[in-house]
């Protein structure tokens, strides 16, 4: 099996690193093509990766082609290799709001996944959400389950609409907790610490509670209502969160997100 990834920025090369310690591949090299001389010249000192230089030395020769381009550079790219590409390749594409469809249509195939990852991804603990063309086999997308996992979990939607929704949650997601945490770092500035204590505290209280939640089965409202005292120093924290409408204007966001991701996909 051999895998072209097409966009050598951050989470094309994430995957790349991630897919070229699969199993499934063992081993072999990854081809990697991007328009950007300097970035090439990068991908070529890395184990494992080709550095491909043209559409024409590539495409025909891929089984799999990772589509992480960005969406306004789609319509171009699928200019340019539609008559090299053929109706066995399967197609992944991380473009956000290009849709099955408009990849099908566009190159003239029908085996295409679409699939939304997030930024932990470059530390193998990302968030793939996919779905998938009617004609990607259960073989095929057990495959994919796999290369996509290298990177972290991957999780398999039921239709286009819920790519968009996880775009909000998941896809986004990360920028919300960094949000949360520099403002509960410039409190902890603002308290006296210094910035590398800050950064402390507030690093190891998000890891923390995480891996509070991961191991156990109570809900957030459980172990806020644990961590929360009548009277007592979280308990104001948390009333004062209430009264400024924070958990709706999280939410509003998410939806934010989500409706933005439906405004791009009707672009494609």
């Amino acid at each position: 099996m051999k895998v072209l990834v097409i966009g050598a920025g951050n989470m094309g090369l994430t995957y790349a690193t991630g897919m070229s310690k699969s199993k499934l591949l063992k081993k072999r090299n990854i081809m990697v093509l991007d328009k950007s001389k300097e970035k090439m010249e990068e991908v070529g000192k890395i184990a494992h990766f080709d550095a491909m230089e043209r559409l024409e030395d590539c495409v025909p020769k891929a089984d799999i082609i990772f589509l992480a381009v960005k969406p306004y550079h789609a319509e171009d790219l699928f200019k340019r290799m539609k008559h090299l590409v053929n109706p066995e390749q399967l197609f992944i594409s991380i473009m956000a709001g290009v849709t099955i469809k408009f990849i099908q249509e566009a190159l003239g195939i029908q085996k295409v996944v679409r699939a939304m990852p997030n930024l932990p991804a470059q530390v193998g603990k990302g968030l793939t959400s996919y779905v998938s063309a009617e004609e990607v086999s259960r073989l095929e997308l057990f495959m994919v389950e796999g290369l996509l996992d290298t990177t972290g979990k991957s999780l398999r939607v039921k239709s286009e609409k819920y790519i968009d929704a996880s775009t909000g949650i998941s896809g986004s997601g990360p920028a919300y907790v960094f949000y949360f945490m520099q403002s509960m770092m410039e409190a902890a500035l603002q308290m006296g610490f210094s910035e590398n204590v800050s950064k402390v505290l507030v690093s190891q209280t998000f890891t923390g509670a995480v891996e509070l939640f991961n191991q156990n089965n109570l809900t957030p409202d459980s172990w806020m209502e644990r961590v929360a005292s009548k009277g007592g120093t979280t308990r104001a924290a948390l009333d004062s969160m209430q009264d400024n409408n924070v958990n709706e204007l999280i939410k509003e966001a998410a939806f934010a997100a989500f409706n933005r991701a439906v405004e791009l996909g009707e672009e494609y």
